[in-house]
This record gives structure tokens, sequence and C-alpha cells, in this order.
């Protein structure tokens, strides 16, 4: 049924939550896992020039160290995890909008159902905001499994 997961990760608790369901997942399909991080190019475009935010997109980190950074350790947690189950993994990052990257991401290399974490917001800060979930859920035919973080 799964040959292809997809888990996009930022790190936090709520996205290592997803993984151990993907992992899970994966276990019982005999599934690859790949790993996505998403650097948020629309959050970075207000400090940084046109040039610096191209760069990004392009996957080219320049003078920005600490992103490159988080974005390997996010990615690499997923990664520590799935071969410890002798699965196989693929990481990646990418910039742009999260939910539109995290469609295209599946689209392009055939994945077969996306897990990932939900920041758990709720009422007006949800409606305002909508979520990178959401959003994903809502622009892609791709089967998502949302999990939120057990408190």
């Amino acid at each position: 049924m799964y040959d292809t997961i997809l888990v996009p990760t930022d790190g936090s608790d709520t996205a290592e939550y997803a993984v151990e369901h993907a992992i899970d997942l994966a276990e019982k399909y005999d599934a690859d896992v790949h790993a996505l991080y998403v650097v948020d190019t629309s959050a970075i475009d207000v400090s940084l020039g046109t040039e610096q935010v191209d760069r990004i997109r392009q996957g080219q980190f320049g003078d920005m160290p600490e992103l490159e950074q988080r974005a390997d350790e996010a990615t690499g947690v997923v990664a520590a995890k799935a071969e410890a189950h002798d699965i196989r993994v693929t990481e990646a990052v990418v910039a742009g909008q999260p939910h539109k990257q995290i469609s295209s991401y599946a689209s392009n290399n055939d994945v077969d159902l996306i897990v990932m974490g939900s920041a758990g917001r709720s009422g007006v800060r949800r409606a305002l905001l909508g979520s990178v979930a959401e959003r994903t859920l809502r622009s892609t035919k791709i089967p998502v499994l949302v999990v939120d973080r057990e408190d």
C-alpha cells in the first residue's frame, strides 16, 4: 500500500513525534522514507535581500551556516531513526512556501503517504494563519496523516 513515505520536518518535538509514526508505517509496509526540510522563504524575505533569498531557494545557504545546520539536523534525526530500523532513507532540503514544497516534492518523488506533525493551533490563531499541515491537506491529493503531539 505504501512504498514511499514523506516526513516533512522542522526539527520540532511535534515533527519528531510524527517521525515515530512514519517509521512504524515504513516498517510495516517495507517502505522507503524521505525526510524533507523546507526553508520557509516567506518568513525570511523581509530580513534578507532578494539575491540572498534566491540563493537559498537554490539550496545555496552562503553566509547562513546555521540555517543549513538546522536543516541537516532535522533531516538527520529522521535518517538516524529510519536507519536504526533498516529503512532506506533519503534526505532533502528545499526552499519556498512549505505546503507548496511538500506537495511538489511528494508528487515529484512518487510519495504514497505524507506523515507530518501538527502544531496544534486552534481558534482565531489557526483561522488567521492556517497551518502547514492544513494547507498541505488542501494542496495535495496524496494521503496525509497528521499527527498531533501527545502532551
